[in-house]
């Protein structure tokens, strides 16, 4: 990419940038004159159409927050493979920072839904300031020690001699963002959990533009390299925050206030119920990721470069499906909190039948443009052979993550916190982590390279029979909920 391109590229990511948010505030202000009941919409409206309603903003978000991660590795992969690699290094501690800010999100939003959805507005309102506060002081925590340890940190996550620099100069950068991710993870989750994912895209989808917009600004033009990649960042993490913040006072939304803010430990927890299934997932695919660095680092800096793209890739994809699912939580806790069972288990299999369509789709055409894909990101030769070998081993097992997603999601939002955890716990945990280490050696690179996809095909065994067992406890919850309301009604006609 010669100066001119990159001068040129620039001037129209501004240009598109500038169109886009002018767009989404223009949208804004056309929502902002429209009133909807959202406990009528998620209790009483067609379950197709809610479903898809919420899931689309939501899957916008989902997707636009991967493209921006991948932006970073597309735009670092034009200076070098050590500079690619580290950018796939520090995403497991990026990992860690998402995974915190869901875990307070999560676990205070799946509170707040259910509250609603059981008209016991006063305790959602709470709970929504506690966890924001828990979630922005979290992040301050991350950003200090990160800092104070960057050099050991930089090496537990995977580094190597030659890619140590680099890492380091990223992500002491970007841990400077972590109170603002961790807080603006959080805020979006409580507005989706509300009803509200239209106003949460917002905000992400805004953040997300100007990074992708001022990466090649600042890594190109301003020949900032590496450091800013992370500048860009964090600049729309915090731009992300700012607007979300915004959002939760606009209207019938839960505002965010300091006189609101009452630690106890009810609210701690139940947001650790509700939140830990996300902590888990989200922990665990940091420890998967260094555990992935530092078994691939056993192959060269070229398979952790191929690895850390097919990663991105695969994220960007699976974005989509975490974003539907993600769109059925809101639909998922009012309905469980209001007893309707029944509208919960067509919610869900439309969901699951939705998501899985799109990844058969998915899995045929990016098996015949994988070569091709990888080849966007790093072109070398032996960093593209690598990927589309581990990229086509995951896209066989693409079919099965809706099911995996969607019940670890349902079992979260109706307080099933054991079952959520192990489901949680099992594609990048339970399975990934031990066989990241012994199909290697076994297989040696293929080990590596297939290690997701039979960690996929596990985590769908071991799901079946929990989600058996959670619907048929639906049943017996259903009856004594039925029971209970009887009794009620034939006290108050007496």
């Amino acid at each position: 990419m010669n100066s001119r391109q990159v001068v040129r590229f620039v001037l129209v990511q501004i240009k598109t940038s500038l169109c886009s948010i002018c767009l989404l505030f223009c949208t804004f202000v056309v929502k902002m004159q429209k009133e909807q009941d959202n406990y009528q919409l998620l209790t009483q409206g067609p379950v197709r159409h809610v479903v898809i309603k919420m899931s689309v903003p939501t899957i916008i978000s989902m997707m636009v927050t991967s493209l921006y991660n991948i932006a970073d590795t597309y735009f670092v992969g034009q200076l070098n493979t050590q500079s690619t690699a580290a950018v796939g290094v520090v995403f497991s501690i990026m990992f860690f920072i998402q995974a915190c800010g869901f875990f307070f999100g999560h676990g205070s939003g799946n509170y707040i839904s259910r509250e609603l959805g059981a008209r016991r507005r006063d305790n959602a309102v709470k709970m929504a300031s506690n966890g924001f506060f828990y979630s922005f002081l979290m992040g301050t925590a991350i950003l200090v020690g990160g800092l104070i340890f960057l050099q050991p940190l930089s090496l537990l996550l995977g580094s190597t001699p030659t890619i140590l620099p680099y890492t380091e100069q990223y992500m002491g950068i970007v841990l400077l963002g972590a109170p603002f991710l961790t807080s603006s993870l959080t805020l979006n989750n409580q507005l989706r959990f509300q009803g509200n994912a239209n106003y949460a895209m917002y905000g992400i989808v805004a953040g997300a533009i100007l990074n992708i917009s001022l990466d090649p600004l600042f890594i190109f033009t301003f020949n900032l390299g590496i450091r800013g990649a992370a500048l860009a960042t964090i600049i729309g993490q915090f731009s992300s925050f700012l607007i979300l913040f915004f959002m939760t006072r606009h209207r019938k939304n839960i505002g965010i206030h300091i006189k609101n803010f009452a630690p106890s430990w009810h609210s701690i927890k139940e947001i650790f119920f509700g939140g830990s299934p996300s902590l888990m997932r989200q922990g665990l695919a940091c420890v998967a990721t260094m555990s992935l660095n530092i078994a691939a680092g056993a192959y060269g800096d070229s398979t952790i470069a191929a690895m850390s793209i097919v990663n991105r890739i695969s994220m960007l994809v699976l974005a989509a499906v975490i974003g539907l699912c993600q769109g059925f939580q809101p639909i998922c806790g009012f309905c469980y909190g209001a007893g309707l069972y029944s509208r919960l288990r067509e919610a869900f299999r439309f969901t699951l039948k939705l998501g899985t369509i799109f990844l058969l789709c998915v899995t045929v055409v990016g098996w015949l443009v994988s070569s091709s894909l990888i080849g966007l990101f790093r072109n070398d030769p032996e960093v593209i052979a690598i990927g589309v070998v581990a990229f086509r081993w995951q896209l066989c097992t693409y079919a099965l993550c809706p099911f995996i997603i969607g019940s670890n999601m349902l079992a979260q939002t109706c307080r099933k916190p054991v079952r959520a955890n192990i489901l949680a716990a099992s594609r990048q945990g339970l399975f990934f982590i031990p066989l990241i280490f012994t199909l290697p050696m076994f297989f040696g690179l293929l080990g590596v390279e297939m290690c997701q996809a039979v960690s996929d095909v596990l985590s769908f065994a071991v799901t079946i029979p929990i989600m058996i067992y959670t619907f048929k406890e639906f049943v017996r919850e259903e009856v004594v909920r039925g029971t209970t309301v009887n009794q009620h009604t034939k006290q108050e006609e007496l």
